[in-house]
């Protein structure tokens, strides 16, 4: 089987340097408005991103698209898809200074594992 190419980009979201729930905050703030069928490369250093998008995605409705070659830097792709969710619309910040939906669930929490544990949202 032979990798498809991935779409060229309509988005490209810098995240360079950011952490855990703020690249994916800076990533909603950039697809708001954005129509269904855009292709958006997210440009990530943060070792967490290939495990923290495709879980977004899943939540949010778009389809992660995967890894984009790039010599230069660390590119995912993502579909915006109709009738996604915003999972941001009502957040507040938890004892560790995160900005999850409902708050962050405790000791060690590193931002993000309570949307990979599937969490999100409850209080």
């Amino acid at each position: 089987m032979t990798a498809r190419p991935a779409p060229a980009a309509d988005i490209v979201v810098d995240g360079t340097g950011l952490l855990c729930v703020t690249l994916l905050l800076r990533l909603r703030a950039a697809i708001d408005g954005t129509g269904p069928g855009s292709v958006v490369h997210v440009i990530a250093t943060d070792p967490a991103a290939p495990l923290d998008l495709p879980p977004w995605c899943h939540m949010t409705g778009h389809d992660y698209l995967g890894p984009v070659p790039d010599d230069d830097h660390r590119v995912f792709a993502l579909q915006l898809a109709p009738g996604a969710r915003h999972l941001y619309n009502s957040v507040r910040s938890g004892p560790c200074g995160c900005v999850l939906p409902g708050g962050c669930w405790g000791a060690g929490h590193d931002g993000v594992s309570a949307v990979r544990r599937g969490r999100a949202g409850r209080s």
